[in-house]
C-alpha cells in the first residue's frame, strides 16, 4: 500500500489522537496507531482499550490495506518537517518508508488485524449538541470531580439529558459543580458518567468549535462524532450520588463581591493558612468581609478587610482556601455571589453575570470547622 498527504495535516490530526495514548501500555500494539487505507480515505485509530478516537484523512491514493504504525516516533518524525507532501511506501521487508523531499525514514510496522477494534452502539440514544458548549459544559465541571478509586462514580462527569435540558454535574465530596444548558435538550431522558481522559481530549478538540456534535450513548458506551473525528469510550459504572440532596434550598445570607478582588484577597491571605488545613475564615458583618488565616506552628497569619454587599446575619464560616480559589478561577463573571445559612452548612457560589441566554452555574463548597 502506497499514500501521499500533507505533513503538517497528517500532524494535526495525530497530535488529537496521541492524547488518548497511555505512556505504559499493558499491550504494545496500543504504542501504535492504525492506518487504515481505503482509495483516497485514510482512517486513522488510536486507543487505550477503554476510550478509541478515529479521524478520516484525505490523501492521494488508489489501494488499501491496513497498518499499525509507532506513534511516538511518527509524531517525533512529523513535527521536524516544514510543510511538505510525504509518500509513505509499506515495503516488503516488514517496514513501511516514509519519503520527503530530502530524505528517506523506514520504520518497522504491526500488522492492523491485531489492532483492537473499537465497539459498536447497540441501539443507542442520542442527542446533537454544539462542540463550544460541549467544552465549556466540561471544562466548567471537570475539575471538580475526584480522584478516589474506591468511589470510581465520583471520578467522572455526570451527564443528565433531558427534554427540558442538559445537566452536567461532577462532585469529589468537598465541592461540587452543576452546570445546566436549558438552550439545548435531548429528545428523551438519560443520563451516564463520563470518565475523565476522553472529557479533556474532547475539551482541548471542541473549545471555540462551531461543529455540531453527535452524542450517542447506550448502558456502557458512549460515542461523539464530529467533524470527520469519533471518540467511542467506556462509561462508569454505578449509580451517581443524589446531588440535589445536598444543595441547601433555604440560604437567607447572601453576599456579593467583585470576583477578581475577592479571588486575590484568598490567594494571598491562604498562603498564611496552616499547609495542611489550607483554613481561611471569613467574617461577615454589615458590609464588610474579613478575611483571615493563621498558622499557629509558625506564628504565620494574615487578615484582609474588603467591602461587600451582604443581606443576612453576621457570620463567621471556614473555607479550604484551595478548593474555594479553583472556583473563583473557573468562573469568568465579574461579580459573584455566596450564599449561606449555618456555618456548618455548605456555601453556594454562583455568579452574577456574564452567562449566556438558558446557561446556568451553581458551586457547592462545603465548610470546613473553626477552631476558635
Amino acid at each position: 500500500m502506497k499514500f501521499i498527504v500533507s505533513s503538517s495535516y497528517l500532524l494535526k490530526k495525530l497530535q488529537v489522537l496521541g492524547g488518548i495514548i497511555n505512556n505504559n501500555n499493558t499491550l504494545p500494539i496500543l504504542d501504535n496507531f492504525l492506518f487504515e487505507l481505503n482509495g483516497n480515505s485514510l482512517k486513522v485509530s488510536a486507543s487505550d482499550l477503554e476510550s478509541t478516537v478515529t479521524s478520516m484523512l484525505d490523501v492521494e491514493s488508489s489501494e488499501e490495506g491496513s497498518v499499525c504504525i509507532p506513534a511516538r516516533l511518527l509524531l517525533d518524525t512529523l513535527k521536524t518537517f516544514p510543510e511538505q507532501p510525504l509518500t509513505f511506501t509499506v515495503e516488503d521487508n516488514n517496514t513501511i518508508e516514509i519519503s520527503s523531499n530530502h530524505g528517506k525514514y523506514a520504520l518497522a510496522y504491526a500488522d492492523g488485524a491485531e489492532f483492537p477494534s473499537a465497539v459498536e452502539l447497540k441501539d443507542p440514544s442520542s442527542t446533537i449538541i454544539q462542540g463550544d458548549i460541549l467544552a465549556t459544559a466540561i471544562s466548567k465541571t471537570i475539575f471538580a470531580s475526584g480522584n478516589d478509586d474506591l468511589r470510581p462514580v465520583m471520578s467522572g462527569v455526570f451527564f443528565q439529558f433531558g427534554t427540558d435540558g442538559l445537566t452536567f454535574v461532577a462532585t469529589d465530596a468537598h465541592k461540587l459543580v452543576k452546570y445546566t444548558r436549558e438552550d439545548v435538550t435531548a429528545s428523551e431522558t438519560a443520563e451516564f458518567i463520563m470518565p475523565k481522559k476522553p472529557l479533556n481530549l474532547l475539551k482541548s478538540i471542541l473549545l471555540g468549535s462551531e461543529d455540531e456534535v453527535a452524542v450517542e450513548y447506550n448502558d456502557s458506551n458512549a460515542k461523539f462524532s464530529f467533524d470527520g473525528t469519533e471518540l467511542i469510550c467506556r462509561l462508569i459504572d454505578g449509580k451517581y450520588p443524589n446531588y440535589d440532596a445536598v444543595i441547601p434550598k433555604e440560604n437567607p445570607n447572601k453576599l456579593t463581591i467583585s470576583r477578581n478582588q475577592f479571588l486575590n484577597s484568598v490567594r494571598r491571605v491562604s498562603i498564611f493558612s496552616n499547609k495542611t488545613t489550607h483554613q481561611i475564615r471569613l467574617k461577615i458583618a454589615g458590609a464588610e468581609l474579613n478575611i483571615s488565616a493563621e498558622d499557629i506552628d509558625y506564628s504565620n497569619k494574615a487578615e484582609e478587610r474588603l467591602t461587600c454587599d451582604y443581606q443576612g446575619d453576621d457570620m463567621q464560616i471556614g473555607f479550604n482556601s484551595r478548593f474555594l480559589t479553583e472556583m473563583l478561577n473557573n468562573l469568568t463573571s465579574d461579580d459573584v455571589s455566596l450564599e449561606m445559612s449555618l456555618p456548618n452548612r455548605a456555601g453556594i457560589l454562583t455568579p452574577v453575570d456574564g452567562l449566556d441566554e438558558g446557561e446556568k452555574v451553581t458551586m457547592l463548597v462545603m465548610p470546613v470547622m473553626l477552631n476558635n
